[in-house]
C-alpha cells in the first residue's frame, strides 16, 4: 500500500504543531506569573491598609459646641470631614472642598475658618463651634432668626456657612456699611443670589446690638 508523500504544507504543519504547543505553554506560564504577582501585590496592599489603620491614626482632643471629644483620625482628614463623618454634625456643608465657597465655615476659638482647608490634627485642644452650636436649645441665635425674617436663603445649602460668617463678621466690627458687609462676606457664595437679603439680615443684628 502506497503512502502519500508529505507536501510542503504538511511538512510545515508537522513543525508548527510543537511550536504552537510551546507558545501555548509559555502563555499559560506567563499568565500564571502575572496573576501570582497581582495576588501578591493585592495582599501587600491589604496589609498596608491594616498597618495604616493600626499605626497612622492620631488621637485628637477638641471641644465641639461645648462638648469634649477624643477621636482618632488619619493625618490627612480635614476638620470638615471629622465633623460630618465622625461626629455626625452635618449642618456644616461640603461645597467646593477647596476653600472657595464658604459653605463649610465654622468658628475655631472664635475665629471663622473654612473647615475644608484645616486638618483635624491641627485643631488639637481648640474650641470649635458649628451651626448646631449657635442656638440655645429651641431658642435660635439672633442671626438665625434674622435670616429667616429677611429671607436670606433659598435652597439653603450655603446658609449654615453664611450664618457662621455673619456672626463672626458682627464680632469683628466689619458691618459699618452694606458695602463693607458685602466685601467681608464675599468668601461665602450664594448660588441662588440672596445677597441683598443676607446683608439686611446682618444689618438688623448689628443694629440691635447698638
Amino acid at each position: 500500500m502506497s503512502t502519500k508523500p508529505d507536501t510542503p504544507l504538511d511538512s510545515e504543519s508537522s513543525f508548527s504543531s510543537p511550536r504552537r504547543e510551546f507558545f501555548k505553554q509559555s502563555t499559560v506560564l506567563s499568565a500564571l506569573a502575572l496573576k501570582s504577582g497581582s495576588v501578591t501585590k493585592a495582599a501587600e496592599e491589604q496589609l498596608d491598609e491594616k498597618f495604616a489603620d493600626a499605626f497612622e491614626k492620631i488621637t485628637v482632643n477638641l471641644e465641639v459646641n461645648g462638648i469634649k471629644h477624643s477621636v482618632k483620625v488619619e493625618p490627612r482628614v480635614t476638620l470638615l470631614d471629622l465633623l460630618r463623618e465622625q461626629l455626625d454634625l452635618t449642618g456644616t456643608k461640603k461645597g467646593c472642598d477647596r476653600g472657595q465657597c464658604g459653605a463649610c465655615t465654622v468658628h475655631v476659638n472664635g475665629i471663622r475658618i473654612n473647615s475644608c482647608l484645616s486638618l483635624a490634627v491641627t485643631n488639637e485642644g481648640k474650641a470649635i463651634t458649628t451651626i448646631e452650636g449657635l442656638a440655645n436649645g429651641d431658642e435660635l441665635h439672633p442671626m438665625q432668626t434674622s435670616f429667616i425674617k429677611h429671607d436670606g436663603f433659598q435652597c439653603g445649602y450655603c446658609t449654615s456657612g453664611q450664618i457662621m460668617s455673619a456672626v463672626a463678621l458682627v464680632k469683628e466690627g466689619r458691618t459699618q456699611s452694606p458695602e463693607q458687609i458685602s466685601e467681608f462676606m464675599s468668601g461665602n457664595i450664594c448660588r441662588c443670589g440672596a445677597y441683598s437679603n443676607i446683608v439686611k439680615a446682618i444689618q438688623e443684628v448689628k443694629n440691635s446690638q447698638l
